[in-house]
């Protein structure tokens, strides 16, 4: 409970102590955010204020605030201010005389101009104006003004966090602008979802598809779904074993730069995969997901939380090495790692704080290279800068970790549907340390995370053709 000390309250002026001419105001600048809450909010996506390109044509020349964003503000400081608590709208009247835009600091003011004793009513004439003392907004507002004293606490409001997955996705695709689209196995996509993600993801131009399957059950999914499928290539097998083999043979052949999962069971493909030596490189097999986190101001990877079930310390320095080169593919010239365990502090009692110890030095000694590594890190010190430093923990990588690299694969697994399911992250994964990457795609996966995990088999594939793996 807040202490009294610390409670902000809000109060409120009586009907009787109002005065003719007596006035209160509230200053407010406009943000984007402001801007994208609010068309969130109300559900005016009206381009004018959402989309730059389509607001540079019009008559405002760029983009505008909602007009009634600056009814709200309005709205507010009757409700909260003056009047305040108690007070209830009867009529407003509102004349718009110029646009706001991001970045506008605008003075809402609210004057008395008439009683009504009889009624309790109120008009107030409320004017809005820009930093430049423009007059952007006015008109009348009648309420019915309290008659009694309220004094109450603030009501502290929920944190919105504004997350457009839509346009983290355009970016992420954008990546691939440029770039030839790659011949890509798409290992039995026998449902809908998987066929149709193989197929966007060919008319963005990420993956040129050759579908893996029985051709006459492909054929009747396509159909079922209203999926065009003419013209793409079908390498006809009988069945999900058989699927799964033929691509690996493709794979070692180099008929293919790169395969994607469809409906089959992950240890199908994989068995298929590490069976055939060709495709085998000199590093273990890793599976690293891309999150894009509402709450997280980056892009956040995490390994291994799909193929290596118990790693050894060996184990676990490759899944690291693959982290940290596929993150600077993505960009990132020093990926920062943080090795996760329960606790931030080695503790013989749990063997992870004692990799993660290791992978540290290892790191120093130059057996992993490229990254920034420390841990052990629990989960709040390596993504929270605030809970590193209640804690103490100096460290380049605790509050800003680009790489989470998880004790095992329950616990990945586990973090990763929580990033997913809880804090509604958009997930992208991919299979690193063969010939050719494999986006591992699960079966719930829709078709905007299937085009989001070809896009990372486009740029992996991209690089493996100037640097082999």
């Amino acid at each position: 409970m807040n202490s009294p000390a610390l409670q902000d309250y809000i109060d409120n002026v009586v009907y009787d102590d109002l005065r003719l001419g007596q006035s209160a105001r509230t200053v407010r600048t406009l943000t984007l955010n402001d801007i994208h809450a609010f068309a969130a909010v109300s559900g005016d996506t009206n381009p004018a204020h959402l989309d730059a390109a389509y607001a540079d044509a019009t008559l405002f020349h760029g983009v505008i605030a909602h007009g009634m964003w600056g009814g709200a503000l309005i709205s507010a400081l009757l409700g909260t201010v003056f009047p305040g608590p108690g007070t209830i709208y009867l009529e407003q009247v509102l004349h718009f005389s110029k646009p706001v835009r991001v970045g506008d600091t605008l003075t809402v003011t609210a004057t008395v101009t008439a009683k009504d004793d009889a009624k309790k009513h109120v008009e107030l004439d409320c004017q809005v104006l820009n930093q430049r003392g423009e007059r952007v907004l006015h008109g009348l507002a009648r309420v019915l003004a309290p008659t009694q004293k309220v004094r109450r606490p603030r009501f502290n409001l929920p944190q919105i966090q504004l997350f457009d997955p839509q346009a983290r996705l355009r970016a992420l695709l954008a990546m691939g602008d440029g770039l030839s689209a790659v011949r890509c196995g798409i290992v039995h996509p026998c449902d809908a979802d998987s066929l149709r993600g193989a197929i966007e993801s060919a008319r963005r131009g990420l993956i040129d598809p050759v579908l893996i399957g029985p051709e006459a059950r492909l054929r009747e999914i396509a159909e079922e779904a209203g999926i065009d499928i003419t013209g793409i290539a079908i390498e006809s097998v009988a069945h999900s074993h058989a699927a799964a083999s033929r691509a690996a043979e493709m794979a070692a052949a180099r008929q293919v730069d790169a395969l994607m999962k469809g409906s089959l069971h992950t240890d199908e493909l994989i068995h298929a995969l590490v069976s055939t030596p060709s495709l085998r490189t000199a590093r273990r097999m890793s599976h690293v997901f891309r999150f894009d986190v509402p709450t997280y101001d980056k892009p956040l990877f995490l390994s291994d939380a799909a193929l290596n079930i118990h790693p050894t310390l060996a184990d676990k320095a490759d899944i690291v090495q693959n982290a940290i080169w596929f993150a600077r593919i993505m960009g990132i010239d020093v990926p920062k790692v943080a090795i996760l365990s329960a606790v931030e502090t080695v503790n013989p009692g749990i063997p992870s704080t004692l990799d993660a110890a290791a992978l540290c030095k290892m790191a120093q000694r130059g057996q992993i290279s490229g990254g920034l590594l420390d841990g052990p890190l629990a989960f709040d010190n390596a993504i929270s800068l605030h809970a590193a430093r209640m804690k103490h923990i100096e460290s380049e990588v605790a509050g800003d970790a680009d790489i989470l690299m998880v004790p095992d694969l329950e616990s990945g697994n586990m973090l990763a549907k929580q990033l997913e399911y809880l804090a509604g992250a958009t997930a992208s994964g991919i299979v690193l340390g063969a010939r050719v990457p494999i986006a591992l795609t699960s079966r719930a996966d829709g078709v905007a995370a299937r085009m989001a995990s070809a896009l990372l088999a486009k740029l992996i594939a991209h690089h493996n053709r100037v640097v082999q793996p």
